[in-house]
């Protein structure tokens, strides 16, 4: 027989909260780091009466493992929303606030009043509710570590998209992150119109 793991003090987090705020959502991000794509976000609102097995951190979690987690999320959250932030957006604005708007389009895209938010990390996106940050939140609260896998899943299924549509970067292997496999293909074939701009100043200016 299979061993079930259940990361039961997770959603005892969660559950604590809930006497004081009866609606707590999850918020987190992915793909702050990469040199390409945009940047995701995603907010989740759980019960009490929801147990998910093997939700954890999103990073300590097998690729296959985030996909079966991904469809039993949606399929269990009271409310749920996935937002991005563009390119444009990130060179325009930094990451960081970049981040911040991605989070808080995930956050309005519940359509539910919440009572709290716990925000993965240390900086609070602008938000209608009351919010707090949670230092390594998606391996604290089952919330946050849910709104984690569903934005690591999206992000990653967009970036396989864009494996197809630039075949020559490779995207499927490194997600836009800063590999020597990337730098290699950025040498050889230049910045595409889904690379931050921002984040290749050297390269643009070596390009000079």
């Amino acid at each position: 027989m299979a061993r079930v793991t259940l990361h039961q003090e997770l959603f005892d987090y969660d559950k604590e909260l809930r006497k004081k705020y009866p609606v707590i959502c999850g918020i987190d991000e992915a793909g702050r780091g990469p040199l390409a794509g945009d940047v995701y976000a995603a907010a989740v609102i759980l019960n009490d009466n929801v147990l998910i097995n093997y939700l954890n951190d999103s990073k300590k979690i097998s690729e296959k493992r985030r996909e079966l987690l991904y469809d039993e999320i949606i399929e269990k959250a009271d409310a749920y929303c996935i937002a991005t932030a563009s390119v444009a957006e990130i060179d325009e604005l930094n990451i960081l606030q970049a981040t911040m708007l991605a989070m808080k389009r995930a956050y309005e895209g519940l359509g539910k009043k919440v009572d709290l938010a716990l925000i993965d990390g240390n900086r609070l996106p602008d938000l209608s509710c009351k919010s707090e940050y949670v230092i390594k939140g998606d391996a604290t609260s089952a919330s946050i570590s849910a709104a984690s896998v569903l934005a690591k899943v999206a992000r990653d299924r967009y970036m396989r998209e864009l494996a197809e549509k630039y075949p020559q970067y490779e995207f499927g292997k490194h997600k836009g992150y800063g590999t020597k496999l990337h730098y290699e293909m950025l040498e050889k074939y230049g910045i595409s119109d889904v690379h931050r701009r921002s984040f290749l100043k050297k390269i643009i200016d070596d390009e000079k």
